[in-house]
């Protein structure tokens, strides 16, 4: 792990102490735990835009093979 400074305000550091105290952690893991859920919202924002960005980027190909009839060769009778 890196050792990390962060500055809160009197009021944030009271009540991360009574939150730590309530369920047993240390006030460090709930700020790791915190960070963890913000870096995983992200990445899921991420993705989201991502695939989004890439949605229908082939409709209007047209030097693409037909799927459905290359599909349906697939298909048992």
């Amino acid at each position: 792990m890196v050792r990390t400074q962060i500055y809160l305000t009197e009021n944030q550091r009271k009540k991360l102490a009574s939150i730590a105290k309530t369920v047993g952690k240390k006030q460090s893991e709930l700020i790791r735990d915190a960070i963890d859920r913000i870096i995983d919202q992200a990445g899921r924002g991420h993705r989201e835009f991502v695939l989004r960005k890439a949605a229908g980027i082939w409709k209007d190909r047209t030097d693409l093979p037909d799927f459905n009839s290359i599909r349906s060769e697939w298909d048992r009778s």
